[in-house]
Order: C-alpha cells, then structure tokens, then sequence
C-alpha cells in the first residue's frame, strides 16, 4: 500500500501535474496483490505498474489504501480520524484538540444491548453541544469514506466481523456545516475541486 502511494506521488511530480490531479487520477500503480484487494483484473507478478481503475469509486490519491488505512483503527473504520486527516493534511484547517475527558463512544445503543453502527454513535455524541461544534465539520468529510473498510477495501455493507459491525448498508453522506450534502469519495472529491 506504502509503494502504491510512493510511486503515484512521484510519477505525479515527475510529469509536473497540477495539484488537484492527484485528487481525480483514474489510475495507480499496482501489484498482483494490491490489485487483487481493490479488485482490478489482469494484474500478475509481483512488480508494480501503472494500472487504470474500472471505474470511479477509488480514483486519486483518496482511494488508496495506505491513506485508508492509516485513517483507521485496527478493527474498524472511523470517520473521525479521516476527517481530521483530511482537515489536517489536504485541506490546511485543523481542528481543535478534543478534550481532555473525552468519553469513548458507546458500542450499543441506549444500554439495549443492541450493537449501533458508527454513524448513530457519534450522532448520539453530537448531542452535545460542546462536542457537535467540531464534529460537524469534521464528521461529514470521514462519513464521505466509509465506504472503504478498515484496510481500504470497497465495501457495501458494514459486516466484517467485528463487534462494530452491524450488518446495514454504508450509508457515505453527510452533510457540511453550509448545508452541501456530500456523498461518497466521488462527492468528496467534487467538492474539493470546486473549493
């Protein structure tokens, strides 16, 4: 995952592309095995080369497994470590740190017993008012990629087997503070081409 980014980011400044091309690329640089794990056809051995995606839900820099992974837990994804690394990283506007007594997320649902998915636990943690001013900037841009896992494969569904998992569809929207409804990593990508 490391090599793919390494090789993308060189052949990007090697050709003198402009900055927002790394954003909406159509292809990469794969291997046999990283090929495999996006699903892309025909890619044998174990030498990486520029590969063209089959369609547009991993193009640019945003659908590489690395920044996915390192955007992640071990055993899930977390829509607020990515819109924090994207906030940080891509779009210069960090966000302020949390508090110090910060509460983990609840794993169930109102003490039911009932497993919630990502997405209901932190709208319960944005009922309060200190703690929804940060994460309605950031939770929007980290929901526009929850479509990839934990390791950066597509994914439909939210079952992989970990006690977060719930078994329901991805739901990839959210919505920004101005009210633009963002969806998925092609939604994500448009908005911040336009901006």
């Amino acid at each position: 995952m490391w090599q793919e980014t390494r090789l993308f980011l060189q052949d990007e400044f090697r050709a003198d592309r402009p900055l927002v091309h790394m954003l909406q690329a159509d292809h990469t640089f794969a291997n046999e095995r990283l090929a495999r794990h996006y699903g892309i056809p025909d890619v044998y051995g174990p030498h990486f080369r520029r590969v063209a995606y089959a369609d547009a839900t991993r193009s640019g820099l945003l659908g590489h497994a690395s920044i996915l992974t390192i955007t992640s837990y071990a055993n899930r994804t977390s829509p607020v470590v990515r819109g924090v690394w994207l906030l940080d990283n891509l779009l210069g506007t960090p966000p302020s740190p949390p508090p110090p007594d910060v509460p983990s997320l609840p794993n169930v649902r109102g003490g039911g017993g009932v497993p919630s998915s990502v997405r209901e636990r932190l709208e319960e943690h944005r009922a309060n008012a200190v703690c929804a001013t940060c994460h309605s900037i950031i939770d929007p841009l980290g929901f526009a990629l929850e479509e990839y896992d934990a390791i950066g494969r597509w994914r439909a569904t939210n079952d992989g087997g970990t006690p977060f998992d719930t078994g329901i569809p991805i739901d990839a929207a959210g919505t920004l503070v101005d009210g633009t409804e963002v969806h998925g990593l092609a939604g994500l990508r448009d908005l911040m081409l336009q901006r």
